[in-house]
């Protein structure tokens, strides 16, 4: 886990124009995550990191309707008060996600970990890109905090490039490579055979002809380099 910051680097942080980021994905699953809020932005992130398999506790007085559900069904904890020090304790991630940014900026100060601010980003020490997911897909994209906006419209470009069809497309390749594994005996032909099932070629034929007939081709390519024909 990253090692706290000291008070003055981190407020100093905050009025930083420009930092270099180590892109990265991280596996939440069973991690004890904090957000601090409990407006819109604040459900917007809680919404990804259940998503992502993280033990949320949201701290805030009041909650949107949609946090308040997640409350109702055991899908969060809920600490019904404003923000205090200890809140954070054993914490692997927060996000400080309230309408003060001075509450904010002083959770990033008593984090010890990974601290995200929402619009403030300079004051923690990772962002959140705008990404798609494909099933197993998933395309992230960041301008450092340069422009938001122009992160989301490469995202909606992004979005029409690869159609929910690719996600089915990439579920079927990860089948025939477990079995090609052990049914394709020579390295080369498996090689071979991967590189051409996710070609340009059999991409373009998902996006034009759809994932029926990409996968049709697939499997009849499977079948050929299996019986030994390619």
């Amino acid at each position: 886990m990253p090692g706290k910051l000291p008070a003055e680097k981190r407020g100093s942080a905050c009025a930083a124009k420009h930092k270099s980021y180590y892109p990265a994905f991280l596996d939440l699953s069973g991690k004890k995550c904090v957000v601090v809020g409990g407006g819109a932005v604040a459900a917007r992130k809680v919404r990804s990191l259940c998503a992502a398999g993280a033990v949320v506790t949201v701290v805030s007085p009041q909650l949107t309707r949609d946090l308040e559900r997640l409350r109702a069904n055991g899908t969060i904890q809920h600490s019904a008060q404003k923000y205090r020090r200890g809140d954070l304790r054993g914490a692997f991630l927060v996000i400080a996600a309230t309408s003060d940014s001075a509450v904010n900026e002083r959770v990033a100060k008593d984090a010890a970990g990974l601290i995200n601010v929402a619009d403030q980003p300079g004051c923690g020490n990772f962002i959140v890109p705008s990404s798609i997911e494909r099933g197993q897909l998933t395309i992230a994209v960041s301008t450092l905090g340069a422009s938001p906006a122009l992160s989301r419209t490469i995202r909606k470009e992004l979005e029409a490039l690869y159609p929910a069809e690719v996600g089915a497309y990439l579920a079927l390749i990860g089948r025939l490579r477990r079995k090609a594994m052990s049914t394709i005996q020579s390295p080369r032909k498996r090689a071979q055979f991967f590189r051409e099932i996710a070609s340009e070629a059999m991409l373009d034929k998902v996006r034009e002809h759809g994932y029926r007939a990409a996968a049709a081709e697939a499997q009849t390519r499977f079948k050929r380099y299996e019986q030994g024909e390619l």
